[in-house]
């Protein structure tokens, strides 16, 4: 009973929340931009500021990630964010085109549903406040069950530091004590207007299929080409500062590589300069049943974890100061561990002639997971950079920069995000870097700037109506011809009535 008790304690703290929420969006609507504005800087403020706390609670409660990473993305869910949204016009007229004589007006979404997920609970957090928040929304969250603690605190600022710059109570509300079914209820809720779900595939899934406007995003089994003309000392440096920034928990770092023939044995030798250990056969069995204890499916507890410890779960003997665990592979399946999805600093690494080969076997891992998330690809070659942003089923192709940092906007020119769309090459509906300008509504006001003259058409008359007046018409012209000759006979008229009926 107590069990259920604290259930039904949850869904009324949701509930609750939302209606307060509601409320709370209604008074904030009325805000100008220049108040809005106000509250999303103070959000942003206040949150950078706590960048290094909350990461060291995050990593204490999930026991994933290094904190200094972590405050790195905070840093981006905080201050970049902000930076890449702050002059957006989300209050009244947004936009004007005086020659199409169009006006576009902004108006809020209403009350935003966000899920967190465990890899980066509060920089998430933060970064969906801000950008709901700037489009004119209340937002309540359902924090992961590992990651509530921490997950709360960011909100507990964010609110804070809402509410003193003036934002109505309740604008920013969640589940304290997170569960399936309160988060389900929560997607599901008559006030919740949209959902904006970063987490596992069946949460996701949950997502879309809650009758709700929805933004999830896939998985991204991201593969990394290291092409001949690369510049390969600077292609390694990159791909293991991004595998194993914050232990490879961003959806984005790079989970296969693929090298050609002709560098192969430049790149290991690279590798092995900057902490990676290669892994013989024996040992690559022992880390495949780590990876994945059942067929196909991720272990979760080499996630965020480092190459060291994971290793130490395989009983396998690594040398200090060992960064990144790496085994040769050929085969692509989602029973090949090596092949699969892996949020930690370990590799597959596979060997091709050139970039056609390169692009069939990035191709196939996409295919376990990854379509239309992400590619990271390493060369000289313009041309095959080219060939491979036309060919290749991914929302981001990212060319000699670290994945997991050049995807979410931080050493790329794409909008600071944390949530990745995939297109519908992975079953979204956008393949955009989801911002504040996926949370408002565009109205539009539109002037007549051409005329179209439309000719109006007669009723058009009955056979029977069209018949009659066709015969008054006939004996109108016999009558005046008779009148003219003189001839009045009945014989006359009919025979003249019956050649003019023959004639038309």
């Amino acid at each position: 009973m107590i069990d259920i008790d604290k259930d039904l304690e949850t869904l009324q703290e949701m509930r609750n929340a939302v209606q307060m929420a509601k409320e709370a969006q209604l008074a904030f609507s009325k805000f100008s931009q220049e108040q809005v504005d106000n509250v999303v800087k103070a959000i942003a403020d206040a949150a950078y500021e706590k960048s290094y706390e909350l990461a060291r609670l995050a990593v204490e409660e999930t026991g994933l990630g290094v904190v200094e990473h972590k405050v790195i993305k905070n840093h981006v869910g905080s201050k970049e964010v902000y930076e890449s949204i702050k002059d957006e016009k989300t209050v009244g007229v947004i936009y004007e085109d005086k020659q199409k004589k169009i006006v576009e007006v902004a108006a809020p979404f209403g009350v935003v549903a966000g899920i967190v997920p465990t890899t980066n609970p509060t920089s998430t957090a933060i970064y969906k406040t801000l950008i709901a928040v700037k489009a004119g929304n209340a937002i309540v969250f359902s924090p992961h069950p590992s990651a509530k603690k921490c997950t709360v605190e960011a909100l507990k600022i964010c609110r804070e530091a809402a509410e003193k710059a003036g934002a109505p109570a309740g604008l920013i509300g969640w589940i304290t004590s997170p569960t399936m079914e309160a988060t389900q209820q929560l997607m599901k809720h008559p006030d919740v207007n949209v959902i904006l779900a970063t987490g596992g595939g069946g949460l996701v899934r949950a997502a879309y299929s809650s009758g709700k406007p929805a933004y999830g995003v896939g998985p991204g089994n991201v593969p990394a080409y290291i092409e001949r003309t690369a510049e390969v000392a600077k292609a390694v440096k990159r791909i293991i500062a991004s595998k194993t920034f914050d232990n490879g928990t961003i959806c984005a770092s790079e989970q296969a590589l693929v090298v050609d023939q002709s560098i192969k044995e430049m790149v290991i030798r690279e590798f092995k300069n900057e902490g990676a250990y290669f892994l013989n056969d024996d040992e690559k069995e022992k880390m495949e049943k780590v990876i994945s204890p059942v067929a196909g499916k991720l272990n979760p507890k080499i996630v965020g974890k480092s190459a060291r410890v994971i290793a130490q779960m395989a009983n396998i003997n690594v040398p200090d100061g060992t960064r990144l665990l790496i085994a040769f592979e050929s085969n692509i399946a989602k029973s090949v561990p090596f092949s699969i999805e892996k949020l930690a600093p370990v590799f597959g690494f596979y060997t091709v002639s050139d970039w056609n080969e390169a692009m069939a076997v990035c191709d196939r891992l996409l295919a376990l997971g990854g379509r239309g998330h992400s590619l990271a690809l390493h060369t000289t070659d313009e041309e095959i950079a080219r060939k491979f942003a036309l060919q290749m089923p991914v929302s981001r192709l990212l060319v000699n920069t670290p994945s997991a940092l050049g995807a979410v906007g931080a050493t790329t020119g794409l909008k600071p995000s944390l949530t990745l769309g995939c297109g519908t090459f992975g079953g979204n509906i956008t393949s955009d870097n989801v911002t504040v300008t996926h949370l408002l509504n565009k109205k539009r006001m539109a002037y007549e700037t051409k005329e179209i003259e439309i000719k109006s058409s007669a009723e058009p008359k009955s056979p029977a109506t069209n018949q009659e007046d066709l015969l008054k018409e006939i004996v109108s012209e016999v009558v005046a011809k008779v009148g003219a000759t003189g001839a009045a006979d009945k014989e006359t008229i009919v025979r003249m009535v019956s050649k003019a009926i023959s004639h038309l």
